[in-house]
């Protein structure tokens, strides 16, 4: 085996893209999210990816899991040797910025930034403490290309996902000493569960022009480009932050 990786939100989505790339690599995987361990996502998930895959239930806001949940992880399946920080969500409600309520805002940024933070925290301790490693270790932050465009119908996400990338920024300055690479990726319109809502309104943007490559973007896009930075083939660029939205934040007149 290569290593273990730690995706949160890995049980749909993006996090199951990434997941099954990393498994056909032979990575161990340990899957967290809040779903309950029999929910159809879990099991789906869990069956697709075989039996070097485990899921942990945990919810990334509640900081105060976070302890157990890395304990039982290496337990089960050995140190982390990669965290993909990946669960995320979405505005609660869209609309004008200036009616955005604190409780939406708290709930936005205590998943996307917080729980990310103090999770990614933690397991840099823990890689830290280990000096015995031979295994590339890493840590991805999937943050998006709202890190750096504007959508003032969903400002709460938007700051969060900017502020989740300076975190990036600032993990791999203090981990680069250490060899842990730390990276970014910043997903553009990927068609997954949490875009289902705007897909019919997105479509007939993006074929009008709206992301040059003309298609939404797909789960797999984000894991393929995931795939070299685990496995230490870009080591030297850590820091890197890269967008994986088909062109669509190239600037343009």
């Amino acid at each position: 085996m290569t290593g273990t990786v730690l995706i949160t939100g890995g049980q749909r989505g993006i996090g199951l893209g990434i997941a099954k790339v990393l498994s056909q690599a032979d990575f161990r995987l340990a899957l967290a999210s809040r779903s309950a361990p029999d929910h159809p996502d879990v099991a789906a998930a869990l069956e697709s990816l075989g039996p070097e895959a485990r899921y942990y239930a945990n919810d990334i806001a509640d900081i105060g899991q976070r302890g157990a949940l890395l304990d039982r992880i290496e337990a089960e399946q050995g140190p982390i040797t990669t965290l993909v920080s990946n669960a995320g969500v979405g505005s609660r409600v869209r609309g004008d910025l200036l009616d955005i309520t604190p409780e939406n805002f708290d709930f936005v940024m205590g998943v996307n930034l917080r729980g990310a933070f103090f999770l990614a925290r933690d397991v840099a301790r823990r890689m830290l403490a280990r000096e015995d490693v031979d295994t590339y270790r890493s840590i991805v932050f999937v943050t998006s290309i709202s890190a750096k465009m504007v959508s003032i119908n969903r400002a709460d996400y938007c700051v969060s996902k900017a502020a989740a990338s300076a975190a990036a920024s600032h993990f791999a300055a203090r981990l680069a000493p250490a060899g842990i690479g730390v990276f970014e990726i910043q997903p553009g319109i990927i068609e997954t569960p949490m875009t289902d809502g705007v897909h019919a309104d997105y479509t007939p943007r993006i074929e009008g022009g709206l992301v040059p490559a003309s298609r939404w973007g797909q789960p797999s896009d984000i894991a393929e480009a995931i795939l070299p930075m685990v496995e230490g083939r870009m080591a030297f660029a850590t820091g890197a932050a890269v967008p994986i939205d088909g062109g669509l934040s190239i600037p343009r007149l």
